[in-house]
């Protein structure tokens, strides 16, 4: 259907930008949940205060899974691609839980900004955006929660990640050299390359950290 497939991936494209970006629903506590979804829920992983449960998880799953059949690729077998995706959501809630812990915020003119780029991006109007969403059983209010989510995670990144890279200018006289690019070219590669090589670091020094209890593989 038109709109599921560009509502969508329009949040797909807007989100796959910023590092370890997800679609999940923030995880909480089931009591914190419509007591309908309790009776059919589990929780399958605890990570600290919080936990993921299985609705969130199979949600995800199956986001992933659309957008790889778009992209034309291969899906790895269903546990295998459940297990990644768990152990994505745990990532990103370990650092949703750092910036809450932190004050970090996203102020409503940063996130209307955001989610209105999301819709020119797929040529749509904020209204038009609105009734693609509610086509696909979604809302306004959810991608807007969701979006503010993966701000706050780039924030925390941003402030944890971005402040121990350091460029010389003979780093980026050699690059200038060898690739031929401008200067700025060179650091902005120069500083992405760096940024992914300290964001892989300190996405195990996090995990490390935290509780994790992965109940995944449980009855």
């Amino acid at each position: 259907m038109r709109s599921r497939r560009i509502a969508t991936l329009a949040l797909a494209l807007c989100l796959a930008a910023l590092p370890l970006a997800g679609q999940a629903q923030e995880a909480g506590s089931p009591d914190s949940r419509p007591q309908g979804r309790q009776a059919l829920d589990r929780i399958v992983a605890v990570v600290n205060d919080g936990a993921i449960m299985q609705s969130e998880l199979e949600e995800r799953v199956a986001q992933t899974r659309s957008q790889i059949t778009r992209q034309e690729q291969g899906a790895p077998p269903d546990e295998v691609l459940r297990r990644q995706v768990l152990d994505r959501m745990i990532v990103e809630e370990i650092q949703l839980q750092m910036a809450r812990d932190a004050n970090l915020s996203v102020d409503d003119t940063e996130l209307n900004g955001q989610v209105r780029a999301i819709a020119e991006n797929n040529g749509m109007t904020l209204d038009q955006f609105a009734d693609a969403l509610e086509a696909d059983g979604l809302s306004l209010a959810v991608v807007r929660d969701q979006v503010r989510r993966e701000l706050m995670m780039r924030q925390l990144q941003q402030r944890q990640v971005a402040s121990r890279v350091n460029i010389s200018e003979r780093e980026v006289d050699r690059f200038v050299e060898q690739q031929g690019a401008s200067r700025e070219q060179a650091r902005q590669a120069l500083f992405q390359r760096k940024v992914n090589a300290e964001m892989e670091e300190w996405v195990q020094e996090i995990r490390s950290r935290a509780f994790v209890d992965n109940r995944l593989a449980q009855p």
